[in-house]
């Protein structure tokens, strides 16, 4: 019997993390030269490639909306890693850093990934269909954390500056995770059919009728590597961060562009998942990426500087300020609008990719 010639190439998902695992800790500390950085940045785009991937293997095996969630967790937890290890590292100037960070999480999760997902959703079947109940819980709960703990404390007067007062940083934690907590229950337990994707006719779409699940030994080890790839995607992300800055500076930007290239390298995994669920017409999915990222980003990063401002120096910023106050007003105004009919045009993403790019514009023109 013939046996079966397999390409080496089908294994990239295994070997790929792996590889940029090892590059990342031969790298880590580093000043790169210009040939590294070009190593780094590819190690970097075959991690998020493998994380994608991977991603994909364990929503196949749960079942949605639980792969989404897995996704948007671990991707979340290492980034507020990195933020926690950046503000400790970076003493007093790095105070507005998990503001900065986290809004623009915000911003790219619910226009970028929103916006690119309804207009790839919409261009293939003319209208993207979702489901107007789960997707308005996921909003309403980005709204609500956004506000208590980045706009809220542009308006307190316990503590000078756009700042919470300890108590009040205490109650903004608390809160953020129960209802971080309270979403998560709601999305997986009590109401997980809200969270599935539909078919035109508003039919929900419980599993995947073209290939059966991988075996479970199969999604623990893609699970195991998608923990190995997103820590090398966060990791050799940091890594460019130097050349990123002195790009930035030698082309005159503010430094607040550095946060945004950052999290865009950080969330690319998560986009490009939303991406080819839109393409199976499965954007449902990419909205609880999208949303479901926004309120992990919130409901995790929130609370852990909240435990690390007790030993970090210098003071924790969080208030907006007026011009991106605006801009997240727009976001959940037009996200709301978008929401509730449960159908969305091509339209409707531009919209949200246009609120996307006046962020771009005026983080790099204040």
């Amino acid at each position: 019997m013939t046996k079966r010639f397999r390409s080496p190439l089908a294994h990239w998902p295994a070997v790929v993390p792996v590889v940029a695992a090892v590059v990342l800790a031969l790298t880590w500390g580093r000043s790169l030269s210009v040939g590294l950085v070009v190593v780094v940045s590819c190690c970097l785009a075959g991690a998020v490639l493998a994380a994608v991937h991977h991603a994909e293997v364990i929503a196949h095996r749960v079942g949605e909306p639980f792969g989404s969630l897995v996704l948007a967790v671990a991707v979340t937890v290492i980034e507020v890693a990195l933020i926690v290890t950046l503000m400790a590292d970076g003493g007093e100037k790095s105070s507005s850093l998990a503001r900065d960070t986290v809004f623009a999480a915000v911003m790219i999760t619910c226009n970028g990934i929103v916006g690119l997902s309804l207009l790839v959703g919409a261009l293939r079947r003319r209208v993207a269909v979702f489901n107007a109940e789960g997707t308005g819980a996921a909003l309403a709960s980005v709204a609500t954390l956004a506000g208590l703990s980045l706009v809220l404390p542009t308006f307190t007067t316990s503590t000078p500056g756009p700042r919470f007062s300890p108590p009040q940083l205490v109650f903004a934690a608390t809160a953020a995770l129960i209802l971080y907590g309270l979403f998560v229950a709601t999305q997986t337990v009590r109401h997980r059919d809200y969270f599935l994707p539909v078919t035109a006719e508003g039919e929900v779409i419980d599993g995947d009728d073209h290939a059966h699940p991988p075996s479970t030994r199969v999604a623990l080890v893609s699970l195991g590597l998608l923990g190995v790839a997103l820590v090398s995607v966060v990791g050799l992300a940091k890594g460019v961060s130097p050349t990123i800055e002195s790009g930035v500076a030698a082309a005159g930007l503010p430094a607040s562009v550095v946060g945004v290239v950052i999290a865009l390298l950080v969330l690319l995994p998560e986009t490009i998942a939303a991406l080819r669920a839109a393409r199976r017409d499965r954007v449902q999915t990419s909205l609880n990426l999208g949303l479901g990222s926004a309120m992990a980003s919130i409901g995790l990063t929130i609370p852990a500087v909240a435990v690390a401002s007790v030993w970090l120096e210098g003071p924790l910023v969080l208030g907006l300020g007026a011009t991106h106050m605006v801009l997240l007003v727009l976001t959940v105004v037009v996200g709301t609008l978008t929401v509730i009919p449960g159908r969305a045009t091509v339209l409707q993403g531009g919209l949200h990719l246009s609120l996307l790019a006046a962020y771009i514009e005026l983080a790099v023109t204040p």
